[in-house]
């Protein structure tokens, strides 16, 4: 019989592993299921180009519809799978068929991970919002209107995009950042600083070291009118007209580990994509996998994580070993600026910078020892480049001509 793989999840990942097994000649049949009823799409532009208008719905889309007939692939779009039987091969379908499978792919991604708050149910909340979809945009967009004040809940790179957005379209923006600086977990005090000062020049109400404490709603209760805070334990009420909830991202492991797999933090797999069962894969942002880079293991979510590892993945269902070995980068967009990083600066020892930052042109080196481990790059894409072979070199530097600009960084990259 022909094989069958099935990928669960149209995400980056699952969209990028069906095409790329067609381009390295597989033969069987593709499944792709996917929960949204629109196809494998892009997510970054939701939080800017999307949300701003200016990025059509089908500009999303990873590959016309078209490809897919083309390549043979059977995309399943509005399709939840319940249940994984790994003794028999199967899937149960949430409209209560079951669908078998030689190889299996988990992509099943992640979701918006949701605001606790002690005695208070936000799911019926028409107002509340997150950012992970397609139609979480679209509810929201239409409320995003000039002179509106929107609560910002969380810090980090997505919701500072969209307070980015949101101050170039005239609404009033607040946001709220639990830890003493933005983006502390990611990068430097050096680059934290910089972009806390872009976004106040604008006009962002930057509220750190803040505990959101709970929501005062509508006469309906279904809005939230005013958001209880409290700063350096002083409480204060905010005014509200919608709000964003940015405060990351949960792996969605669920059928994995009814299926017996093992999951820590994220699915886990080897260095080539592959679980403890022989028969399924797991790749993208619910993927745990050993890491070259670190040493360790490590689940990462970005687009370039979900490429490399759909096609670690398609080599392995090709009968080929190819294990990850990227060095992990990112990007970000924020008020016409491009924020471009690369490596992980987790445990850095010291932070060396280039360029000026009041120009808005400048770049941030972390080192252990006199090895770079990573970079942040805001207006210098060259320095970028060099930066991406300097942390993958793993060489040592000269940290003093690395402070030098008028040393070229791509003499210390070489």
């Amino acid at each position: 019989m022909e094989e069958r793989v099935v990928i669960v999840g149209a995400g980056q990942a699952g969209g990028e592993l069906s095409a790329g097994l067609r381009k390295q000649g597989y033969q069987g049949r593709i499944v792709l299921l996917g929960d949204e009823p629109h196809p494998p799409y892009q997510r970054p532009p939701l939080s800017k180009g999307f949300l701003r208008g200016k990025v059509a719905l089908t500009d999303l889309y990873l590959k016309p519809l078209a490809t897919y007939e083309r390549f043979g692939i059977e995309l399943r779009l509005g399709t939840r799978v319940e249940a994984i039987d790994r003794s028999t091969r199967e899937l149960a379908l949430q409209d209560g068929s079951r669908l078998g499978y030689d190889k299996l792919v988990l992509a099943t991604g992640g979701r918006a991970r949701r605001l606790r708050l002690r005695g208070e149910e936000t799911t019926h909340l028409e107002n509340l919002f997150s950012v992970r979809s397609i139609s979480d945009i679209e509810a929201m967009r239409a409320k995003f209107v000039a002179g509106s004040r929107l609560v910002l809940i969380g810090g980090g790179y997505v919701g500072l995009e969209v307070a980015a957005v949101a101050v170039e379209l005239g609404l009033r923006v607040t946001v709220l950042e639990a830890a003493p600086r933005l983006l502390a977990r990611v990068t430097g005090p050096e680059v934290s600083s910089f972009i806390e000062q872009l976004h106040r020049e604008r006009g962002v109400d930057l509220r750190l070291g803040c505990e959101v404490q709970g929501f005062e709603l509508d006469e309906a209760q279904r809005n939230v009118r005013g958001v209880r805070i409290a700063c350096h334990g002083a409480a204060e009420r905010l005014d509200a007209d919608l709000v964003l909830v940015g405060i990351g991202l949960v792996p969605n492991t669920e059928l994995a580990a009814a299926a017996g797999l093992a999951v820590d933090d994220g699915i886990v797999v080897d260095e080539c994509a592959c679980t403890a069962d022989p028969n399924i894969l797991a790749i993208g942002d619910c993927a745990n996998q050993p890491s070259t880079f670190t040493g360790g293991r490590i689940r990462l979510e970005s687009v370039p994580n979900a490429i490399e590892h759909a096609r670690v993945a398609a080599a392995t269902l090709m009968g080929k070993r190819e294990p990850y070995a990227a060095i992990p980068w990112f990007w970000s967009d924020q008020y016409g600026l491009k924020l471009q990083m690369v490596g992980l600066s987790a445990g850095y020892e010291r932070c060396v910078t280039r360029g000026s930052a009041g120009g808005k042109e400048f770049s941030a080196f972390y080192l252990a020892g006199r090895r770079v481990i990573a970079a942040d790059v805001i207006g210098r894409p060259a320095d970028f480049m060099a930066a991406k072979r300097l942390v993958a070199s793993r060489a040592e530097v000269d940290v003093a001509r690395l402070g030098d600009a008028a040393v070229p960084l791509q003499s210390l990259a070489a």
